[in-house]
């Protein structure tokens, strides 16, 4: 049997992939875990929130660091950091939910579920189709941006209208960025799984949360 370069490259390149692809869904799932024991014991503890610029000074001090050492065991330390502190922050959310409405607690499962469904069904979609979203980076970044200054303008000025449309938004942008970073493990994209687990985990955070608001909107029952 003659030996073939192209077949052993794609064999190695179909390895390479299933390794990353393991990886990061081994320790996706470890840092969710992780991030719902701090968000509890935040919720136990009944921690105040830090507010809106400490949370964001450490999520991009904590991202910078762990991109920082991505190719290096602190890395997997600071993903840990990174993730336990963002629920801590998520904590005071879930409580503020839970007291505030006569069903927070069922607002916040059925928020839960519809993340778990997204997040399942569209990872499902691009892993079994391989197609590529690169195509959607571009989009997906200025929508960030304009979402995010939209819901800094909603903060602000109270206005409960742009806080919905910015939530739906979110929604969609998260929902588009899960097929664009699974793509992206599938396709040569991205192959460092702590940075694959980071921005997975930072999708599933907004769509949450985003999840969240709209049903605390639409769904009380008081």
């Amino acid at each position: 049997m003659k030996y073939n370069p192209a077949l052993t490259h794609i064999e190695t390149s179909s390895l390479a992939t299933n390794k990353l692809l393991r990886n990061t869904y081994m320790l996706l799932s470890i840092t969710l875990l992780f991030s719902a024991l701090t968000a509890g014991a935040s919720m136990y503890f009944n921690l105040p929130h830090p507010g809106l610029i400490v949370t964001l000074v450490g999520f991009y001090g904590l991202l910078f660091l762990t991109t920082k050492f991505r190719n290096s065991s602190m890395g997997l330390v600071c993903v840990f950091a990174l993730t336990g502190f963002m629920g801590l922050t998520l904590g005071p959310i879930l409580s503020m939910y839970v007291h505030a409405f006569s069903n927070g607690t069922e607002l916040v499962m059925m928020a839960l579920g519809g993340t778990g469904f997204i997040f399942l069904g569209l990872s499902a979609y691009a892993l079994i189709s391989k197609q590529d979203f690169s195509f959607l980076g571009g989009f997906l970044m200025v929508g960030i941006l304009v979402a995010f200054l939209a819901s800094i303008g909603a903060l602000i000025f109270a206005i409960p209208a742009l806080s919905l449309a910015v939530s739906a938004m979110f929604i969609l942008l998260m929902s588009g960025m899960i097929l664009f970073q699974t793509s992206a493990m599938i396709n040569g994209g991205e192959t460092n799984y702590i940075l694959a687990t980071v921005n997975l985990y930072v999708t599933i955070y907004n769509l949450f949360l985003s999840l969240l608001q709209i049903l605390g909107i639409f769904g009380r029952d008081d």
